[in-house]
């Protein structure tokens, strides 16, 4: 029978995670449903059924979700959006047969969408005599005050510090300080950049009084990793791929003990199910975490090159089934290039508002 699966507010690089899950090893058959605001979303040519979805938040959203799966007799929803609050309500989807790729355990799912809850968590691990992995030297504010105190606090020893907000994704709000950004050769020398400068940042956070919470930390200057890994519904890890950034886009997929050790550790404290992401980077050898993704990565394509197939194999595990034993094949060098696609509206669609 086919499995009716829907993906909510994905990025762009789904549309691989959708083509691994349809042509899976074992020939099961998906519908393969999708839904974002923007009708011009690449993902949607890889759908089976697609269309624009409301640009709500918050308990509305939430109610729109159990009537989408309702309506369209979704098997297996993979939330990006409201992810958190969703994983509060699962209930909601198992009173009406719906599977949903996220884990169950709310109250963890909010500690790691905080990177500042998550970096206190793993400090109290630390004190515990459990140690996982280190952490970046780091303060929390929410005014200007306060960030003037965090800069001179952690700025000894001429120690580079950026900035970055506590709850978001990706490199969003993220910012290196750099006092040259201010200079005229820095103009006309670089490109987009994501370099401010101490005193425009001060200048712009003394316009609120105050601002959401803003985590000013030591900037991490060596190779940064993400470690892609698979696990039991128990969160027994299965496998655990560290995947480096190289120049451009160059990807190297490395049997790393270090990092796959920390991805072990990680599992065993937090036990996050089926698939989840761990990013670290470097400084003096030390590998330091920057935050944990509890879904699919945006690079993840690039580690199943290992001959792991993560969302395919995670979706089996959400309905409960075994997977054999697993060998990842490390030493994978890889990079991509730009492909042109064209935007169709002739297939099926689905709008609900």
């Amino acid at each position: 029978m086919p499995i009716n699966i829907w993906f909510n507010r994905w990025f762009s690089t789904v549309a691989h995670y959708m083509e691994m899950i349809r042509h899976n090893p074992d020939q099961q058959e998906f519908v393969i449903y999708g839904t974002h605001p923007n009708p011009d979303t690449v993902y949607f040519n890889y759908c089976d059924v697609s269309g624009t979805e409301p640009d709500i938040e918050g308990e509305e959203y939430l109610q729109f979700c159990i009537d989408f799966c309702i309506q369209n007799q979704i098997h297996v929803f993979v939330p990006r959006k409201e992810n958190v609050l969703i994983s509060q309500h699962l209930d909601k989807f198992e009173e009406i047969g719906v599977k949903v790729l996220v884990c169950p355990d709310g109250d963890l799912m909010a500690i790691v969408d905080d990177k500042a809850a998550m970096y206190r968590s793993l400090e109290n691990q630390a004190n515990e005599g459990n140690f996982i992995v280190a952490i970046p030297s780091y303060r929390i504010v929410n005014n200007a005050k306060e960030f003037q105190a965090a800069y001179e606090a952690l700025s000894k020893n001429n120690t580079k510090l950026c900035i970055k907000p506590v709850i978001g994704e990706g490199a969003s709000g993220f910012r290196i300080i750099d006092n040259k950004a201010d200079t005229i050769p820095f103009i006309f020398s670089t490109a987009s950049s994501q370099k401010i400068s101490y005193d425009t940042a001060i200048k712009i956070l003394q316009t609120q009084e105050h601002f959401p919470d803003l985590m000013v930390l030591e900037y991490l200057d060596g190779y940064e990793y993400s470690i892609d890994c698979l696990a039991e519904a128990d969160g027994t890890l299965l496998t655990a791929i560290p995947r480096k950034k190289g120049n451009g886009r160059i990807r190297e997929i490395e049997y790393n003990k270090e990092l796959i050790e920390i991805a072990e550790k990680m599992a065993a404290q937090y036990k996050i199910p089926y698939v989840f992401n761990i990013q670290v980077r470097y400084k003096d050898g030390i590998p330091k975490l920057l935050e944990i993704n509890p879904r699919m990565s945006g690079g993840l394509h690039i580690s199943c090159l290992s001959d792991i197939n993560f969302p395919y194999y995670a979706i089996k595990l959400l309905l409960g089934d075994q997977l054999e034993t697993l060998h990842p094949k490390f030493d994978v060098k890889a990079t991509h290039i730009e492909q042109p696609v064209i935007l169709s509206s002739s297939k099926d669609s689905v709008v609900l508002v």
